[in-house]
C-alpha cells in the first residue's frame, strides 16, 4: 500500500480505500463490540486488542484436553503442554525481527522487565546510570526506581530522563543521542519504550542501540506499544534485550501472557546473572530435580514457571492471524490508516477560524505507528464522554489527551472517516 495515495474527507474516499485494502477481510476474523445496537468504532487496540473469533476454539481445545487427560495433558494433549511454548518462537520472531532462539513467551510484561534488568542492569561504582524517556509508562518508572534502590543507589542520581524540549510535544531524536553521549562514562543501561504510550512517538531503536553500545552501555526496550504495531529488527539492530505485552496490538486477551527477547550473543552465557526458575533449566535434566541450575541456551533460559496454557492458547490464535496477514503488510496499512486520521483531523481544524485540536503524535510516518494522540483545545473530557455515547471507543489520558488508534487487522478507513464526522459534530455542539 502506498502512503502517498491522495486523501479526501469524504465517505466515498474512505470506502474506496477499504475496497483497495488487501487486508480488508481480516476484520471478519474479530468480534467487534456492539454499542447502540451496531458495531462500534473501536480505536483502543493500543490498550486492549479485540478478540479473534478463533480464540474460543483454541482455548476450548485446551479445556477439553484438561478434562480428558488431567495431568497427562502435559504429554498427550493435542499440543502437549510440556512443550507448548515451542509453538511460538517462529511466529513471534517474525513480528519482532528476531531469531527463534532469541524469543520466549512467558509471564507478564513488568515481570519480564524486572527479570531482564536483573541480567542487564549491573551497576558499578563508575557506571550506574539508566537513561530513559521522560513520562515513560508508570510501571516502567516504578521498575527503574525499584531496581536502582535494590542496588543501593539514589534514583535522583542514577535515572536520567530525556524529555521534549520546552513548548514541544515529543522528544527530538538527536536529544536522546546527545544525552547518551553526555552521560556515557557513567551509563550502565539505556532503556526506552519502543513507542511512547502517551504521545505515540516511535523511537529510533537502531540509532539508540548503536549510541548506547558506542559508550559501553547495554540497551533494552519495552515494546508494549511497538510489538505488532511497527517494524522491528531486534536482532539486526543489535538490541541486547526487550520485552512486551500481548494484549494490545497482539490481541491475546486481558492481561495476556507476555514476551521477551534476549540477543543471541547473551543466551549462551550461563554465567550471566538471572533470577532462575525450573522451567528455564536444561530440558534433558529438568525432571531429575537437581540442585544446580543449568540454563537452556536460548531465551527459554529466562523462564521461571511452566507455561500458562489457557493464556498461551489465546495468544496462539492471534499469532496465527498475524502470520497469515504478514507483519510487513500490517505495518504499511497501520501507518496509512494513521496518516488518514491525521489528515481528517487537519480538515476539522480548517473548518474553524482557530485550531480546535492539536495532534501531539509525530506527523512523520517513520516516527509513529497506529496511535494518534489528540489534544482538544476545549471541553476535552466532555467530548470524550460523548464519543462513547456515539459508539466511539477511544482512550482518555490525563490531563487532556484522547488516544485514537486505528488498527490494521480490524479497523477500516470508513471507521476513521466516521470518527472525524462525529468529532467535528461534537466540537461544534460544545462550542455553541
Amino acid at each position: 500500500m502506498n502512503t502517498s495515495i491522495s486523501f479526501s474527507n469524504t465517505l466515498t474516499c474512505a470506502q474506496q480505500l477499504d475496497q483497495q485494502d488487501s487486508l480488508h477481510s481480516f476484520r471478519d476474523k474479530f468480534y467487534i463490540p456492539i454499542v447502540n445496537g451496531k458495531e462500534c468504532y473501536y480505536f483502543t487496540g493500543n490498550s486492549l486488542g479485540l478478540q479473534p473469533k478463533t480464540a474460543q476454539d483454541y482455548v476450548l481445545n485446551e479445556l477439553e484436553d484438561w478434562a480428558n487427560y488431567g495431568t497427562e495433558g502435559y504429554f498427550h494433549a493435542r499440543n502437549p503442554w510440556v512443550d507448548y511454548h515451542d509453538l511460538f518462537p517462529n511466529l513471534v520472531a517474525d513480528i519482532v525481527g528476531a531469531l527463534p532462539e532469541e524469543v520466549v513467551v512467558m509471564n507478564q510484561l513488568t515481570v519480564n522487565l524486572h527479570l531482564l534488568m536483573v541480567s542487564f542492569y549491573r551497576p558499578t561504582q563508575d557506571r550506574f546510570k539508566i537513561i530513559c524517556e521522560a513520562k515513560a509508562f508508570p510501571s516502567d518508572q516504578y521498575a527503574f526506581h525499584s531496581q536502582v534502590l535494590f542496588h543501593g543507589l539514589n534514583p535522583a542520581d542514577a535515572i536520567i530522563e530525556v524529555g521534549p524540549r520546552e513548548g514541544t510535544d515529543y522528544i527530538e531524536p538527536s536529544d536522546i543521542l546527545e544525552a547518551i553521549k553526555k552521560h556515557g562514562n557513567e551509563t550502565a543501561l539505556v532503556l526506552f519504550g519502543g513507542v511512547n504510550y502517551y504521545n505515540g512517538q516511535l523511537f529510533d531503536l537502531k540509532a539508540i542501540t548503536k549510541a548506547a553500545h558506542e559508550i559501553g552501555a547495554l540497551c533494552g526496550f519495552d515494546l508494549a506499544h511497538a510489538a505488532g504495531n511497527v517494524h522491528l529488527e531486534l536482532h539486526e539492530w543489535d538490541v541486547d534485550f526487550a520485552c512486551w505485552c500481548t494484549y494490545k496490538y497482539l490481541n491475546s486477551g486481558p492481561a495476556g501472557v507476555a514476551g521477551a527477547f534476549i540477543h543471541q550473543r547473551h543466551i549462551f552465557n550461563s554465567q550471566l546473572p538471572r533470577f532462575a526458575g525450573w522451567w528455564g533449566h536444561n530440558r534433558e535434566t529438568r525432571f531429575k530435580m537437581g540442585k544446580e541450575f543449568d540454563p537452556i541456551p536460548t531465551a527459554e533460559g529466562w523462564q521461571l514457571s511452566n507455561t500458562s496454557i489457557l493464556s498461551m492458547a489465546a495468544h496462539k490464535a492471534s499469532l496465527d492471524i498475524f502470520a497469515e496477514a504478514g507483519m510487513h503488510n500490517l505495518v504499511k496499512k497501520g501507518k496509512h490508516l494513521s496518516a488518514y486520521l491525521i489528515y481528517i483531523l487537519d480538515q476539522i481544524n480548517q473548518q474553524f477560524e482557530e485550531a480546535v485540536l492539536k495532534v501531539i503524535t509525530p506527523i512523520n510516518d517513520n516516527e509513529r505507528g497506529c496511535q494518534v494522540s489528540i489534544q482538544l483545545k476545549q471541553h476535552g473530557r466532555k467530548i470524550f464522554d460523548e464519543l462513547k455515547k456515539e459508539g466511539v471507543i477511544a482512550d482518555w489520558r490525563e490531563p487532556d489527551v484522547i488516544r485514537v488508534t486505528p488498527v490494521p487487522l480490524y479497523n477500516r478507513y470508513e471507521d476513521v472517516y466516521q470518527f472525524g464526522c462525529i468529532l467535528q459534530k461534537l466540537i461544534i455542539q460544545f462550542s455553541a
